[in-house]
């Protein structure tokens, strides 16, 4: 049985989306699986846009429900972390028990990410914890991303890719979504 993987990420968003959709398709195929890609499947109107995005939402949860497994590229979109709908759709999937892996193209983790949006104002404060000058806390655990999405992946034993690629290439770069295609392949073959 061949396993279908839900590919998560913001390239929906991307205006060139189709291409890059196409590409992790066809590079999942290559690797023996079932690519399963949000904006696939064409979803009727609805009467308002709130509506139509509720189809869209049940759309995409009947994908993920059908998949074995999830590859999300948490490269930070729109901000410091990840999309939130990635975010979401990871979670989604860790608590259906299914097979995670994760990637994203920024070397810098979560921590030096929030640092950087405080410009770097952030200090030890008595309690032990780095917070900035709101007062909010910064998560320092070595984690790419806020540490539910990290630790998910992780301690459900899926690969976690960190791929430094070039600024214009930040979310199109496929090559840390083929690394986790590739230790996916490796755990199932186990």
């Amino acid at each position: 049985m061949t396993l279908k993987l839900y590919l998560a990420g913001p390239e929906v968003f991307l205006p060139n989306a189709r291409e890059i959709l196409d590409a992790k398709a066809e590079l999942t195929r290559s690797y023996g699986f079932t690519p399963i890609c949000p904006g696939d499947i064409s979803i009727e109107p609805a009467p308002t846009r709130h509506e139509f995005g509720l189809k869209i939402s049940a759309v995409d949860e009947g994908m993920m429900n059908s998949a074995d497994g999830v590859i999300a590229n948490l490269t930070p979109f729109r901000g410091i972390a990840a999309d939130p709908g990635t975010a979401f759709e990871l979670g989604y999937m860790c608590a259906q028990g299914k097979l995670v892996a994760a990637y994203t193209n920024v070397a810098e983790n979560h921590f030096a990410r929030t640092s950087a949006f405080y410009q770097g104002d952030v200090r030890e404060w008595e309690d032990g914890r780095k917070r900035a000058t709101d007062g909010t806390a910064l998560e320092d655990f070595e984690m790419i991303e806020n540490l539910m999405l990290h630790g998910g992946v992780e301690r459900r034993g899926g690969p976690i890719i960190v791929h430094p690629a070039p600024a214009d290439k930040l979310l199109t770069d496929l090559t840390g979504f083929e690394q986790c295609l590739k230790a996916l392949a490796a755990i199932i073959a186990k």
